[in-house]
């Protein structure tokens, strides 16, 4: 009997040996070991407290800004979703929202327009979910997490529920200096208020930018590289030859030279390789340390 079989009654999901490619964007990667869909805070905080504590955990959104290896993840996958965490709550009157873990950004930012918030317009051109986003200080277009959140909730490995303001998150460029290993479940922010007409319009611009500049429609995982102090990750990329060159299955787009793209039959080792293949040539060409955004998990 293996710690698989120990695993204790759930009022969600436990999946055994489930494929991951299905969750993300990239649509590849070997299996979870186990993969948990809990029906609420509560059911996640009742696994995590009967988890031996040497069983590896990892948290998975909607797979917009990841690479799972061909090998799969050791240990149990979460994915937050469904009613219990993607439930979006706006106050026109405290020009808040708030929203469960696994609501998506574009939702959020939807939310806050209808009630007439501003500020968070930017999280209609963020892909991925709200708890990615408390996780990479997520953003796009000058605009940045640490910009409208108030405070998030979590639960920790051990299955303790926890509060962090926004100063506990020491946030800086896509990156947080929050404790780790909490799994967030809902989040505050606070916007201003203005016309939702005009909110309406901003947004419709930044869908339009996106949409003349990023390949949003092929199977990507979004900027693939971190922007250097004072340059472009995209310039670098292309700086170095690698715009639109093929590699196994993947190539960077033709269309935005940080966009990593899966055009249909590119394994994650593919993809991984490509990224590698660049950072290694960026820094031999341009001297410059290219810092990987998306994130690898599991065995290769």
């Amino acid at each position: 009997m293996t710690w698989r079989d120990r695993l204790p009654p759930v009022r969600g999901k436990l999946l055994r040996d489930e494929p991951l490619g299905p969750f993300t964007w990239l649509r590849v990667g070997g299996p979870a070991d186990v993969l948990f869909l809990p029906a609420d805070a509560d059911d996640l905080a009742q696994l995590l407290r009967a988890l031996p504590a040497d069983i590896p955990v990892t948290a998975l959104g909607v797979g917009s800004n990841l690479i799972v290896r061909d090998g799969g993840v050791e240990g149990v996958v979460i994915r937050l979703a469904g009613r219990g965490f993607a439930e979006v709550a706006a106050d026109a009157e405290t020009a808040t929202v708030t929203a469960g873990a696994g609501a998506l950004d574009a939702a959020v930012a939807r939310a806050a327009a209808k009630a007439g918030i501003a500020g968070l317009e930017f999280y209609s051109g963020v892909p991925g979910t709200i708890g990615g986003a408390l996780t990479m200080n997520a953003g796009c277009y000058d605009s940045e997490t640490k910009d409208v959140l108030v405070r998030a909730e979590g639960i920790t490995r051990g299955g303790e529920a926890v509060s962090l303001d926004l100063a506990g998150f020491g946030y800086t460029y896509r990156h947080s200096a929050a404790p780790e290993g909490i799994l967030w479940t809902r989040a505050v922010f606070r916007g201003r208020p203005d016309a939702p007409e005009a909110i309406a319009a901003r947004m419709g611009a930044i869908s339009q930018r996106r949409e003349a500049a990023q390949p949003i429609r092929e199977r990507t995982g979004g900027s693939t590289f971190k922007n250097p102090p004072g340059d472009s990750a995209w310039r670098l990329v292309d700086a170095a030859g690698w715009r639109g060159k093929p590699f196994g299955g993947a190539m960077f787009s033709d269309l935005h030279a940080n966009f990593l793209i899966n055009g249909g039959e590119a394994t994650a080792a593919d993809l991984e390789g490509l990224g590698e293949a660049v950072r290694a040539d960026v820094r031999e060409k341009l001297a410059v340390e290219l810092e990987w955004e998306i994130k690898r998990i599991g065995r290769g």
